[in-house]
């Protein structure tokens, strides 16, 4: 099977009620999906299905990576990252638990990337709300997974961070990546494919 994920069919519940049912797609490196709906129709319940977190009520989700980089990168609503430990310690952590042996280099650049390397020594419970999202994905960058699965990414994002961004992902495809970004905020993301999810939550 060819590097990529594929889902057919796919249905999702929540709380006895269907989510969404007969989603189908593919996602190859270099692609990207861009999930759109207002609050309550399944985008999260969808990023949480790719990335291994529930199990689909129907249909299948294939997923092959490669083998020389982490498979999936996740940014949901909680950073995951330790409140006490400074920002770059924090980020460090996770970088090594993905298995990269250069994961000082990768959380400097990911810094860098995200404008927050002056806070590098900063406790993570100290940054604002918006510090905190772009922290989070400094993760995703740090962790050079093939796929990342982005839930709400511009949420809590002032103009300037959203543009960041936009350039981090279109910079992950050209590099042979692929994206699942669910939102309900426009997002400038040029060449990605839609799928817009309605029904009842």
């Amino acid at each position: 099977m060819s590097v990529g994920l594929v889902a057919t069919g796919l249905g999702a519940r929540r709380g006895g009620r269907t989510v969404f049912a007969d989603l189908s797609f593919s996602l190859h490196p270099g692609e990207a999906l861009l999930v759109t709906g207002p609050n309550g129709v399944g985008k999260s319940t969808l990023i949480r299905l790719c990335a291994g977190l529930l199990q689909p009520a129907a249909g299948t989700l294939d997923y092959t990576a490669t083998p020389d980089r982490p498979p999936v990168a996740l940014l949901a609503e909680a950073a995951a990252l330790d409140g006490e430990l400074p920002l770059g310690e924090a980020l460090r952590f996770w970088a090594r638990l993905d298995g990269r042996a250069d994961a000082i280099d990768r959380v400097a650049t990911a810094l860098a990337e995200v404008d927050l390397a002056a806070l590098s020594t900063v406790p993570v419970r100290l940054l604002s709300t918006g510090q905190r999202r772009r922290a989070a994905l400094a993760r995703v960058v740090a962790s050079g997974a093939l796929l990342w699965l982005l839930d709400e990414p511009a949420n809590g994002l002032d103009a300037a961070a959203t543009a960041r961004l936009e350039v981090l992902v279109e910079r992950h495809l050209e590099q042979g990546g692929m994206a699942i970004v669910a939102t309900h905020l426009p997002l400038r993301l040029p060449g990605m494919r839609t799928l817009a999810l309605g029904g009842v939550a």
